[in-house]
Formats: structure tokens, sequence, C-alpha cells
């Protein structure tokens, strides 16, 4: 005998909420748990790390009976933190400018360390304006358009040779931003976009999945224009 069609229907509605209702508490509880996941994750990496290089009788987790969490992130601040103050007095500067006269002298480390070092005073100066911008940039063909990061303005050899002036754009991979590719390109040919290097970063991590609401319309046809790079 078949059921009547009420039932099945009830059925059917009792289905859609109860999954409804499992969607909605993966949505509520997944970021979170995913995040506190990684952070735990991150602090026993640097916790396991650190925790070696500490003599053994100065390690809380010898003499206690559970394990501190967090002991060698606060160690390695501690760490950075005197070696910017020691860098500041005569004794500091004088041990820095033996060091690095050394690595000069390595073949191959003076290339690697002079590349790293240039690179994290450009990126954590205060007044640096690297990955300030968001662009749009047609890659690899016309009519394809790609996310960038103004890095700043192309100089030295690789302006003098260009028939145009250029700026140096980083274009991100998804879903890793740290992996991606580095372009000359002409100003002109850039789109400037008004959304943060944040917004732009969660949206090339979730491939496309969260956009930035648009600006509001100006009121000046003209602002529509290519706006400048800064």
């Amino acid at each position: 005998m078949d059921e009547p069609p009420a039932s099945r229907s009830g059925k059917r509605g009792l289905a859609a909420r109860l999954r409804a209702y499992f969607l909605a508490g993966v949505l509520i509880t997944a970021p979170p748990a995913i995040t506190a996941y990684l952070a735990i994750s991150f602090l026993h990496w640097v916790d396991a790390g650190v925790g070696r290089l500490v003599p053994t009788r100065y390690n809380p987790d010898t003499y206690l009976p559970f394990s501190v969490p967090g002991i060698g992130l606060l160690l390695v601040i501690v760490f950075l933190t005197l070696a910017g103050w020691s860098a500041r007095n005569l004794f500091g500067r004088f041990l820095l400018r033996t060091s690095e006269a050394l690595l000069a002298r390595m073949p191959v480390v003076s290339g690697i360390y002079a590349t790293l070092k240039q690179v994290f005073h450009t990126a954590m100066a205060g007044g640096s304006r690297a990955f300030r911008e968001v662009v749009l940039l047609e890659y690899p063909r016309p009519g394809l358009w790609v996310m960038g990061f103004v890095t700043g303005s192309t100089q030295g050899e690789v302006q003098a040779r260009l028939p145009s002036e250029t700026v140096s754009v980083f274009v991100p991979t998804t879903p890793n931003p740290t992996s991606g590719f580095l372009l000359f390109v002409p100003r002109r040919d850039l789109v400037v976009l008004d959304m943060s290097v944040e917004e732009a970063i969660k949206l090339v991590v979730s491939a496309g999945m969260i956009t930035p609401r648009a600006p509001e319309p100006p009121g000046d046809p003209a602002r529509f224009g290519t706006p400048p790079i800064r």
C-alpha cells in the first residue's frame, strides 16, 4: 500500500530541515575549529623547534606535570626583542658589522643574505608602499584578467631596456598566494582597484568564492578612468 502524499511530503520536509541544520552547523563550527587547530599546530611547531634549543633545567616541560603551550613562541618574541635592542648599542652594532663582513666573504651565502636583507628592509619599512595596491591586468593573453599587487616602480637595467615606464607587479597563484609571478607591466595597462590587500588575498585564497563588495558609484564620471599608480 502506497504512502499518502502528505506523509511523503512530510518526510522530505523533515530531511530538508535536517540537512539545512547540518550545513548551518558546519558553517558555524568549521571556521573557529579550523582556526583553533591551525593556531595550536603553529604553537606546537614553534615549541618543538625552540624546545630543543633550551637547556633541560630551564625548560618548564621537564619539571612541570603538564605541558605549557606557547613557551617557545614567547621565547622567540623575547629573543627577537633583545636582538633588536642589542643592535642599537655599540657592542651590538660591532657584532652586526662583523657578522655581515663574514657573510659577505662567502661566495653563495653572500648573495642570498644580501637579497633577503633587502627584501625584509623593503617590506618592513614604515614608509614602504609594497603590496599596498591591488590591480587588474590582462594575462596571459588579451581578454583574460588576473589580479596582482604593485610592489614598486621598475628600476635599474630592466627599466632602462624597456621602451616605456613600467611597474613591478606580483601575480599570486591560487590558493597559495605566497607563490606567483613577477611581471613588469606598463602603467597604462593596469586597472587599479579600490579593494584592500587583505580583501584581495581573501579573493585569491578562496578561488573567487569570497568577493568584496563593489564600491559605491562615484558622482564624478572622470573617476571611472584608470587612476595613476602611486
